[in-house]
């Protein structure tokens, strides 16, 4: 089940990449689109290469990305700009699931 979501956030991932670059309204909302896609496609490919040992940093990872990435998109889609004060908790997310795995890595 973890793959399948890793997979489906990259396929996100990618059209909101390509909306950006070929649909945003303007400037900024490319860039969100652009960073928020990025992060996201990056850590769908972290948690495809660690979830069989870092099983709870993954999902840690995916949540992040998935809040992160998602406040960035329903903002670029119009929605309301109060979402990027909940964006760093998206990043919050990725920053803990990514010293998680360095701990259990580094117990191994």
């Amino acid at each position: 089940m973890l793959g399948m979501l890793a997979a489906i956030s990259a396929a996100l991932a990618v059209a909101a990449g390509a909306f950006g670059a070929h649909g945003a309204s303007g400037e900024q909302e490319a860039d969100w689109l652009r960073t928020g896609g990025l992060y996201q496609l990056l850590h769908a490919v972290a948690v495809l290469a660690i979830m069989a040992n870092a099983r709870g940093p993954a999902i840690v990872l995916l949540a992040g990305s998935a809040l992160f990435a998602a406040t960035l998109y329903v903002m670029a889609l119009g929605g309301p700009r109060w979402l990027g004060a909940v964006t760093p908790v998206g990043g919050a997310l990725l920053i803990a699931g990514w010293l998680w795995a360095a701990w259990l890595f580094w117990q191994d």
